[in-house]
């Protein structure tokens, strides 16, 4: 009798959590799921023709910008994950090893910042640094004697434009890290670095054996965290091409697989537009769990806990 009053009283306490969860997460996947069975289904009309496996998939696969939208997606992901885990990691050990606290504070201070500033905000900022004419990042190569790169103007490469788009995510995805890394240093027994320096060990040395081995939970978790966030890049390209997702004149260079979901619902008063967005959702939705999958699995050898 009194394991059911807990039962109650637990499910009680979920209970606005779960309905939360319900309305924005679990509805949400699973209309996805009914939505791209449906053949030539008009969401203003709310009628369809019957029921399909594979044509709004096989729509979504033949668009021309489908493969670009991939390419985009996974270059984003394994690159500025990768570029940002190791970069946060590092500036966390620095940070950590400051002597001043005082200092500390301030250096976490602004390596925090772009973690509660708008992303839209930050890329645009970002497209005014890469910018040919004025932007500090010509102005610092310059410097070097290198001739000024379009990096985001009319015209640019899709090569420059990836560049600059890369150099973005990989600095807006450090703040978070740093202050996980940094949490999860602050936590490491400071006795296994005393051991290790009456032995004489050097700072690689103890950064390989017991920093990394200590933080691998905490380097598991940012990861596959990461790598879900990286697939679902958009903002990021807005802030920095705007609509049109790509420098001028090169309109969709940067589009990603996001993307290609809203200009579906873009068009979602056109035939099919609707199951088509949610294709490319299910697209994106396996290709995250897939790598996320492979990433646990990764981590059950290499995460040492304790």
């Amino acid at each position: 009798m009194l394991e059911d009053r807990h039962n109650i009283k637990s499910w009680f306490y979920l209970a606005p959590a779960l309905v939360l969860l319900g309305i924005f997460i679990f509805y949400p996947i699973f209309n996805a799921f009914f939505l791209v069975l449906l053949e030539d289904y008009n969401y203003l009309r709310g009628d369809f023709q019957g029921f399909t496996l594979t044509q709004n998939f096989r729509v979504v696969l033949r668009d021309p910008n489908f493969g670009f939208a991939m390419l985009n997606t996974m270059l984003i992901a394994f690159v500025s994950v990768p570029l940002s885990v190791v970069i946060a990691l590092l500036i966390s050990v620095w940070l950590n090893a400051v002597p001043i606290k005082k200092l500390q504070g301030f250096f976490q201070t602004i390596f925090f910042l772009p973690y509660v500033t708008n992303a839209i905000a930050i890329g645009m900022a970002f497209a005014f640094l890469f910018n040919q004419y004025y932007g500090l990042i010509n102005w610092f190569l310059a410097l070097f004697g290198v001739s000024p790169i379009n990096w985001v103007g009319m015209g640019a490469t899709w090569g420059n434009a990836m560049t600059s788009l890369l150099v973005y995510v990989t600095w807006l995805g450090l703040a978070f890290k740093i202050m996980v890394f940094l949490s999860g240093l602050q936590g490491i027994d400071k006795q296994y670095y005393d051991a290790a320096r009456v032995d004489s060990a050097s700072r690689p040395r103890i950064f390989r054996r017991i920093t990394v081995p200590l933080l691998s939970p905490m380097i598991m978790y940012i990861t596959v965290t990461s790598f879900i966030g990286a697939f679902k890049a958009y903002t990021e390209v807005i802030g920095m091409f705007g609509e049109r997702l790509g420098p001028p004149g090169n309109d969709k260079a940067m589009i990603t697989i996001v993307a290609l979901v809203y200009d579906a619902l873009d068009r979602s008063g056109t035939t099919g537009a609707l199951s088509e967005a949610a294709a490319a959702a299910l697209i994106l939705f396996a290709v995250t769990l897939i790598f996320t999958f492979i990433n646990m699995q990764v981590s059950k050898k290499r995460v040492h806990y304790g």
